[in-house]
């Protein structure tokens, strides 16, 4: 061994000591929280809000200098795209483990949140989505998984009861994702138990964008309503098309269509559009008004789905806090039986992980604005 290959040696094992020391002697934790969720394609506006508001609760809990393990913690968002695919959602949760992350935020859509959930049961690492409403998102049995909004059970409930009010007849269109034909199944089921009658379903594509073979369809059967289980994307053009079209009927979903980009893409079309949202508006939150001023402030109108990241990512590290760790083992029992107050209500979580008494709220587009028609609780 030569002198230049003796002090390579030295100093390689000289910076690993150092390295070591700090890790085992600085006075600062590094936590670090994952957020999986589409930040392009056409569900990017939701991916978006969900990392807007886990980023504004990062902010906060950095500034606040939580203590954890005795240490001050610095807590990092570690983002990653899942476009919306849920072959992609793997890839990236898989990322996200071996980035050893303490929790995970996300995913946004069902179809993702579904596959990457074992991925994080696997490892151990919590997991809850702010958005997936997908009922076999908690009911796999893992004990990682939970959700802060209301399920497409609760949603298609409440919609099916509400579509009877209207008529008693119904056409579905779906789009065939986790979320979309799950919600609608529930939401059949719930308008043939209030008495209505399904005089057609018919299915479409998450990418798809000409409706108007459907919807002729759909018009020589004379509905009262016409429900669509899928995301504003496909929801605004549907809703001009069924008014090209002259179909007189009224446009119902779920939490997909319950946004400001459907309101852009259906224009003057949207109006009489009902939907419904897993949760109450941001304005009936206990803490919303002091969020969206905040929101607005730094990244402009407030997303559905970013009162929940928010508070996805505040009820996790409060947990942490209350464990006094951030490894995933020590926390997650504390995170099972937490009892939080967040902006968007109490927060604390049955046996599979759902939200209890989670409110479902109907609303109905007038005058190019979403207003509130009825509100439930879970």
């Amino acid at each position: 061994m030569n002198a230049a290959h003796k002090l390579g040696l030295c100093l390689f094992f000289a910076f690993a000591m150092a390295g070591s020391a700090a890790a085992q002697s600085g006075d600062e934790l590094i936590v670090r929280i994952g957020v999986g969720a589409p930040l392009t394609g056409p569900a990017s506006n939701f991916g978006k809000g969900v990392e807007n508001g886990a980023r504004i609760a990062i902010d906060e809990a950095n500034a606040a200098g939580i203590m954890i393990e005795g240490k001050k913690a610095k807590f990092e968002l570690l983002v990653e795209d899942d476009q919306a695919d849920p072959r992609t959602a793997t890839l990236v949760a898989q990322k996200l483990v071996d980035a050893n992350v303490s929790g995970v935020i996300g995913h946004v859509t069902s179809g993702c949140t579904i596959p990457a959930s074992k991925i994080y049961s696997d490892a151990g690492i919590p997991e809850i989505s702010p958005s997936s409403t997908a009922v076999p998102y908690t009911a796999q049995g893992y004990k990682t998984t939970f959700r802060l909004i209301a399920n497409d059970a609760q949603q298609g409930n409440v919609l099916g009861d509400y579509a009877a009010k209207l008529g008693k007849k119904v056409a579905v269109v779906d789009d065939r994702t986790a979320y979309g034909e799950g919600v609608a199944d529930y939401f059949v089921n719930a308008a043939k138990a209030a008495g209505v009658t399904v005089v057609e379903r018919q299915y479409t594509t998450d990418k798809a964008v000409d409706f108007m073979a459907i919807l002729t369809s759909i018009k020589s059967r004379s509905p009262d309503v016409l429900f669509y289980g899928g995301m504003d994307s496909q929801g605004g053009p549907m809703a001009k098309q069924i008014r090209n079209l002259g179909l007189k009927v009224t446009l119902m979903g779920a939490d997909g269509l319950d946004t400001a980009e459907f309101l852009k893409l259906a224009g003057a079309d949207a109006d009489g559009t009902i939907a419904s949202s897993p949760g109450l508006p941001v304005d009936k939150m206990p803490g919303g008004t002091e969020f969206n001023e905040k929101y607005i402030a730094k990244y402009g109108t407030t997303q559905l789905y970013a009162p929940y990241a928010y508070d996805s990512v505040k009820v996790m590290i409060a947990a942490m806090e209350n464990a006094g760790s951030s490894e995933p083992a020590k926390y997650l029992p504390v995170l099972a039986s937490i009892h939080y107050s967040g902006v968007t209500g109490p927060i604390s979580f049955d046996a599979k992980g759902d939200l209890n008494n989670a409110a479902v709220t109907v609303l109905v587009v007038k005058d190019g604005k979403w207003e509130v028609l009825q509100g439930a609780g879970g």
